[in-house]
C-alpha cells in the first residue's frame, strides 16, 4: 500500500514507518519541520511537507494514498493549555481524512487512549462507546468511527499512557526527573492503583495490522501490561537511582508531582484480549518493569 502517515516522526510515528515500510508498504510522512523532512527520508519515506492546519494538502495526500493513519497531536499547544484548540484541529484533520477516503473502503487508522475509560476496572475495546462530548479526543474517536458507515475501513487504536521504549520522554521519564529533584521517588496515596502501558515497537507493529486487517468500525487495545501498580514503578525508579521510595498523600501530590499527579493517580488499567483475539496482535518487546530494569530512563543524555 501508499501509506500517507501523520506524525511521521514523532514517538509513534518514528517506529510505525519502518515497520511499515519492513512489511512492504510505501510511506509518505507529513512533515512540518526540515529536521522532520530529514528524519522521515533518512528512514526511507517519502515527505510530504505541511501541517495538521494544512487541510487542502491533507486531503490530496490522502486521496493520493491507499491509507491513512493519523497520530499527529497538537501536544504543544495542548501543554500550554490549550487542549480544546488542540483537540479542535485533530477534529479538522478527521473530518478532511474521512472527507477524502468516504467511499473507498481504504483504510484510516487513528491514536486514542485508554485512560479514564473505565476507571477502577479493566477496560476492554467495548468501553467508551457513545462518549459524544466526555472528552474531546473520546468524541473525535466517535467520529472517525463514523466514517465506516461512509464506505471508509476506519478503526481507532487505543494506547495507553505509557508507551515506553529507548528514547521516551513521556510520564515515565517525566516521574524519573521528578524523583531526582525531590531526592525520593514517590508513589499517590498506597501506590495499588494500576498504569497500562506497551512498547512503543509492539504498538507500531498494532497500527500496521490495523492498517492491513482491521474490519470497519474496530476499536483496538495496544496493551501489553494490562495494569502495573504505580508503587512498584516507584520503587524500580527508587532502586536505580539510590533514593528511599515514598508514599505521597493526596493532599501533597499535587506539589509534588505537578501536572502528572492527576494521571498518576488515575487506576485506569485496561486489557486488549478482543484485539488480540481479532488481529492475532501479540506483543514481544520488554513489559514495562523490565524496560525500566534496563536503565536507559535514567541516563543522562
Amino acid at each position: 500500500m501508499r501509506v500517507f502517515v501523520t506524525g511521521a516522526s514523532g514517538w509513534i510515528g518514528s517506529a510505525v514507518v519502518p515497520e511499515l515500510i519492513g512489511a512492504g508498504h510505501q510511506v509518505t510522512g507529513l512533515a512540518r519541520t526540515e529536521a522532520s523532512a530529514a528524519a522521515l527520508a533518512a528512514a526511507g519515506a517519502e515527505v510530504h511537507r505541511g501541517t495538521l492546519d494544512d487541510l487542502d494538502t491533507l486531503a490530496s495526500a490522502a486521496a493520493a494514498s491507499d491509507g491513512v493513519i493519523h497520530l499527529a497531536f497538537k501536544h504543544d499547544l495542548a501543554f500550554t493549555g490549550n487542549y480544546q484548540g488542540a483537540a479542535d484541529a485533530d477534529r479538522c484533520a478527521i473530518e478532511t481524512f474521512g472527507a477524502a477516503l468516504a467511499g473507498s473502503a481504504r483504510p484510516f487508522v487513528i491514536a486514542s487512549g485508554t485512560l479514564g475509560l473505565a476507571p477502577g476496572r479493566v477496560a476492554t475495546e467495548h468501553d467508551g462507546h457513545g462518549l459524544g462530548g466526555a472528552s474531546p479526543r473520546a468524541a473525535n474517536a466517535q467520529l472517525t468511527l463514523s466514517f465506516a458507515d461512509h464506505g471508509v475501513r476506519a478503526s481507532v487504536v487505543r494506547l495507553p499512557p505509557t508507551v515506553h521504549g529507548d528514547g521516551d520522554n513521556g510520564f515515565l521519564a517525566t516521574l524519573v526527573a521528578i524523583a531526582r529533584e525531590k531526592g525520593v521517588s514517590g508513589y499517590p496515596g498506597d501506590g495499588s492503583n494500576r498504569w497500562p502501558a506497551t512498547h512503543r515497537i509492539d504498538a507500531a507493529h498494532l497500527f500496521r495490522l490495523a492498517l492491513e486487517h482491521a474490519p470497519a468500525g474496530s476499536v483496538l487495545h495496544a496493551i501489553a501490561d494490562d495494569g502495573v501498580p504505580v508503587r512498584t514503578i516507584a520503587e524500580i525508579i527508587g532502586r536505580h537511582l539510590h533514593l528511599p521510595v515514598v508514599a505521597v498523600p493526596a493532599d501533597a501530590a499535587g506539589e509534588h508531582f505537578g501536572w502528572l499527579a492527576g494521571y498518576l493517580a488515575a487506576d485506569s488499567p485496561a486489557s486488549s484480549t478482543l484485539t488480540r483475539d481479532l488481529l492475532g496482535w501479540q506483543p514481544t518487546q520488554p513489559g514495562l518493569l523490565d524496560d525500566l530494569d534496563k536503565g536507559h530512563y535514567y541516563d543522562v543524555r
